[in-house]
């Protein structure tokens, strides 16, 4: 008995000695978050009269992005006004946020107007629709256009009914597309530049089909073997190019402006990818090649060269633009032309 009552006389002792665990601080208030405002205002770039003034801009929550500021500018039509930081700089992109722009909380924006504007995929079937039309009306050889002897007639050149066939399907292609395939980062153009575009490739169509379908027309110097080649040509690069605009397609969601990387699918068209950074201008190219060595018209040639100069000053363009948005971006591709360009 003793033994236990001095057993338990030291556990009490001990229990006692035991310090009491440290008790929980208590965590210190959150401080409120700072709401900022921002003082906006816009001028006109050319006049540089003060056309709005916005005071007290709140951006606590989600930020304040340049489409809200076009809205107060353009109500009616957003397509036809921009606003840039720098009178004589680059439009700023509807979803840039006013909190990441260089500005402080003084901000003097410049606003311009683009004029009257017309969709994008209008434009493209208006494009299209034009020289598909009108080679058909020298194929056909409709009056006024040769000499009366030869109205309504056909050549007897396959290779000329071999390529008003290839002329058509091509633009007819770009027109399904326009339809069903495109998805346009830029909703509208400016309607003025319309006349340009389409002067440019309806008189281009005219002069082709001019001498292709001429009666005088005489086919290319190594014959039957040329046009095969040149048909080869031609189709293969015409798949190519369809099945990379379906994969630039499926890279975007409708209504979404995020840019992504595009990549070789399982498709061996798009395989190209991994050497190119605008592989529809390569194939785009590569048909208008075929097509002219299939022809073998000066008007043809002319076309391609023009065409392809302008192709690569968009590659390019395109090209610079993956490399400043993307650290990542492949460094083996080319704009157009793999190793080359």
């Amino acid at each position: 008995m003793d033994a236990l009552a001095l057993e338990a006389k030291g556990a009490k002792s001990e229990s006692a000695a035991a310090p009491a665990p440290p008790k929980p601080r208590p965590k210190p208030p959150q401080k409120a978050k700072r709401i900022v405002y921002f003082e906006v205002e816009i001028l006109d770039v050319k006049t540089r009269e003060k056309l709005l003034l916005l005071d007290k801009v709140c951006a606590f929550q989600f930020g304040v992005h340049i489409l809200f500021l076009s809205h107060y500018i353009c109500e009616e039509n957003i397509n036809r006004c921009v606003i840039l930081l720098i009178s004589e700089g680059k439009p700023l992109r509807d979803e840039e946020i006013l909190q990441e722009l260089p500005v402080g909380t003084t901000a003097t924006f410049y606003f311009r107007d683009l004029g009257a504007q017309i969709a994008w995929g209008t434009v493209f079937l208006i494009e299209c629709i034009g020289p598909l039309v009108i080679y058909l009306l020298f194929y056909f050889r409709l009056p006024l256009i040769y000499a009366p002897k030869y109205e309504f007639t056909a050549s007897k050149h396959l290779v000329v009914h071999i390529a008003c066939v290839c002329h058509s399907f091509h633009y007819m292609k770009r027109i399904l597309e326009t339809l069903f395939v495109h998805r346009f980062s830029h909703g509208t153009m400016p309607f003025r530049n319309i006349f340009k575009i389409c002067s440019y490739y309806w008189c281009s169509a005219a002069w082709m089909a001019y001498y292709i379908n001429h009666p005088l027309y005489t086919p290319p110097y190594y014959g039957e073997k040329q046009v095969k080649a040149a048909l080869g040509i031609f189709l293969f690069c015409q798949l190519g190019s369809f099945s990379i605009h379906v994969a630039l397609r499926n890279l975007k969601l409708p209504g979404c402006k995020t840019k992504k990387i595009p990549y070789p699918t399982k498709n061996p068209f798009t395989w190209i990818f991994a050497l190119v950074s605008c592989p529809n201008y390569t194939y785009e190219m590569g048909s208008w090649l075929g097509f002219t060595l299939m022809t073998q018209c000066v008007p043809v040639l002319f076309f391609t060269v023009v065409g392809f100069i302008q192709m690569t000053v968009w590659a390019k363009g395109k090209h610079r633009s993956y490399l400043k948005e993307f650290k990542q971006y492949p460094t083996l591709r080319s704009p157009i032309l793999p190793f080359i360009l």
